[in-house]
Order: C-alpha cells, then structure tokens, then sequence
C-alpha cells in the first residue's frame, strides 16, 4: 500500500465465498483518496470466509479473508497445536464476524456519511439521532472526522438543546368582553433546500465516489488558500527544435517516448531549488519547508476526472529519469494502475492545461501546497526579435506559464520571481545538448 497510506475502504468483492481463486488473481477493489486498486490473492485455492464487507474502513496489515490453500502437503493434527493459540484464533475470527455483521442503523440515513464517520460512530455508540444533530463542517454540510471527534470528546457535556422562547402577543379586548388569552409560542419554520429545476427531458447524474472527492477538495481548497495569479509568456523555440530533432532517437535508445513534460518538469524542479519557499506546506499558524521535492503531475483519466500521481524526488532525476517517471506514471494513470502511495507526499503541483487547447488557466491549488503551474499550448506567434544588427519580427514558439499560488504565506515578489525563474531555464535551454 505504500509507508504512507493507512486504511482504505473495501468497495467491492470480485469473488465471492466458495470461489475458486488463482494466484495474483484480483479478490476485491479498495479505495484510499483518490485511487482506485485491486487486491490480488497471494495463493491458489478457494475463498472461505470474508472478514469485512464492502464500504468498511480496514487498516493497513488487517487480514480482509481467508483462502483455503489446495493440495496441502502435510495435515497438522489439532494437539500439535497449543491450546491458548486455538482459542486465540477462534476469539479473533469470531470478532471479525460480529464487527462486519453488526447492523449500522445509520446507513439508513438520508445523510451522506463517510466510511470513516460511520465506523468511528460505531465504534462510539453514536445513534443516528445524535449524528443527525451534529453540524457537519464539510462540504454541504457533511460531517468530517474532526467533526464526530469533537462531538464525541465533548458528548458529556453537550448542554440539552433550547427551544426558541416564547413570544407573548397582546390582544386588545373590550373590559366588558375580557377574557384570559393563551400565550402563543412562535417559533421559526425549519430550513428546507431550495428545490431544483428538472425539465422532462434532463437526466439527472450522481456524482461517482472520485468527482466527489475532487468536488470536495476543490471547494476546500479555495476556501483555504488565498488565490493569487502571476502570468509570464515564454518562447520555447529552442525547445520544440530540440526535441524535433532528438525524439526519435531517444525513443529508439530509451524505448520512451520524450514530450514536452518531462523537459518542463526538470525546469521546475531547478527552480524550487532556487526558490524552496515555494516547496513549503501549511499546518494552522505554522510553515513546513520540505526537504525533499516533489512534483505532482495530474493527470486527467478517460472518464473525465482527474489524479495527481507525484515524482518522488525529482530535483535528482535527469532528463532520461524525468521522462520514463512521467510516462510511467502518466500510462498507469489512464489504465487505472496507480498505487496508493503513487498520489502521496506531493510538494508542488504541475497541471498542463495546453493538452486540451487552452492558452492559459488558473489552477486550484493542490492542499495543502501552496503553489501549482499550469502549462499553456505551444503556439507559433510574430515576435520581436532583438539582434546585433537590429530588432526585427520572426515566428516564434511561445507558450504561457500561469502560476497559482496561496497569497498567505507567498507574497507577489516570490511568486513572480519562482515562475519567472521557470522561464528563464526554459528559454535558456541548450539546443546542442545530449539527453
């Protein structure tokens, strides 16, 4: 799973129990944030038993099921095993039975809750009155783990809710005709959402788990950082004369094709390098600076959502390791192959909007970094180019670099100066170099 992911979500069982399963065949489908993996089975034999079902938390290092092996070649009789040990396993896979087994009154609810909620609330003996009542922090409201952990650590001392108080309205009557008025309570209506408009000929789509998650982080993430733009315009002629002229060879020698990524991506890296305030994170009132560099690179999927899979230390790959990483990485993605650990520990984020047409963008931050460059479409424009001899116009290759970055902690002057490094390595790309 990778030394940084901690639990997934089981969101589906290929097989079934009484199946006959093959060695590193695929028994069931986890998610951890944004990726999506199969599990293969590490033996040959028959699945006996299933230990949690689907949308359950499990940790990393839980045993999930239990394959029955073939032609096993020595039977172990029972008394050659210690007793305590016995009773040991049956406590553990009894256990296992109840917890998957246990009815979660809670799903039940017209609430959205995370797997992590609903096992946390489980765990806690919290009702689904109670969860009803907490104000979810998230996105539309959803409760987060901070949520249900504070009302948890706090339950005790919950005071009991108030009733709106009572409004007494007068009634002026006559002396004669006075009679005793009761007291009325008024009390505001509840909320209800503002109804949506749906024609006889729209189709109605619920969101899958991953537009979900990058729904949420999205909205998160502006609500976090403080949005600036600094934009610079870079000709890359030598650039796309260059790769014109080496890319066949290099894909013959390396057996990798070589884009304008990988060469886009090692400007960057030299750049944070010069500028490590741009390779920080945020923590509450406190900055992290990052010892190592990490280049995201998402990555948009076949069915139109999008991942983040990081290169790990990519300040120390040369153009050759910078390529095969991001073709790697890129290929994995779109097949849906990606490891867990494959999106983690990112430390500044690289998007290329230029793919799909587009000039220029300004990108969302990827949290909790707090800078992310968008790379525009190459174009070829009249420029003025300035000689010995005299300025005159020729046709150059040019692009936009768009560099999104969070205003709290990164001023203009660091924000402008770290794209405009990126420019100037670009620009200053040696057309004789070897690859």
């Amino acid at each position: 799973m990778g030394e940084s992911v901690a639990e997934a979500t089981i969101t589906n069982w290929l097989k079934e129990v009484g199946d006959k399963i093959e060695a590193d065949e695929a028994v069931l489908e986890i998610a951890t944030d944004k990726v999506d993996s199969e599990v293969p089975s590490e033996v040959s034999g028959v699945l006996v038993e299933k230990l949690f079902g689907k949308d359950d938390l499990v940790q990393v290092g839980e045993t999930i099921a239990i394959i029955e092996t073939e032609g096993g070649a020595v039977e172990v009789p029972v008394q050659q095993v210690p007793a305590a040990i016995v009773e040991e396993i049956e406590k553990t896979v009894e256990t296992a039975k109840e917890t998957v087994s246990a009815p979660i009154s809670f799903f039940e609810s017209d609430k959205f809750f995370s797997p992590l909620v609903k096992n946390i609330a489980k765990e806690e003996g919290v009702s689904l009155a109670e969860l009803d009542s907490i104000a979810g922090s998230g996105k539309d409201g959803r409760i987060t783990k901070d949520d249900i952990l504070n009302y948890i650590k706090n339950r005790g001392s919950q005071p009991q809710p108030i009733t709106a108080p009572a409004v007494e309205v007068e009634v002026p009557v006559k002396a004669a005709e006075a009679v005793e008025v009761p007291k009325v309570a008024l009390v505001s209506p509840p909320q209800t959402a503002s109804p949506v408009s749906v024609n006889g000929g729209d189709e109605i789509i619920e969101m899958d788990r991953m537009r979900k998650l990058i729904s949420g982080y999205m909205v998160a993430s502006v609500q976090t950082s403080a949005h600036v733009q600094s934009f610079i315009e870079v000709d890359v002629t030598n650039i796309v004369k260059w790769r014109d002229k080496v890319k066949n060879a290099f894909e013959k020698r390396e057996g990798e094709k070589l884009t304008y990524t990988p060469i886009f991506m090692e400007a960057v890296a030299k750049a944070l390098k010069d500028y490590p305030g741009m390779n920080i994170s945020v923590q509450g009132d406190f900055i992290i600076k990052k010892k190592d560099i990490n280049l995201g690179m998402a990555a948009a999927l076949p069915n139109g959502n999008l991942i983040v899979p990081v290169i790990k230390n990519a300040d120390q790959l040369n153009l050759v390791g910078m390529a095969k990483a991001v073709n790697d990485l890129g290929n994995r993605a779109k097949i849906g192959k990606l490891k867990p650990d494959d999106t983690q520990g990112g430390t500044y984020t690289v998007t290329n909007v230029g793919t799909f047409g587009s000039v220029f963008g300004t990108p969302i931050i990827n949290q909790p970094q707090v800078g992310i460059l968008a790379l525009g479409a190459i174009r070829k424009v009249p420029a003025v180019i300035e000689t010995p001899e005299g300025d005159f116009i020729g046709i150059r290759q040019k692009m936009f670099l768009s560099h999104s970055y969070d205003h709290r902690v990164v001023d203009g002057a660091l924000g402008g100066s770290f794209v405009k490094r990126v420019a100037e390595y670009l620009e200053a790309f040696d057309i004789n170099r070897d690859y």
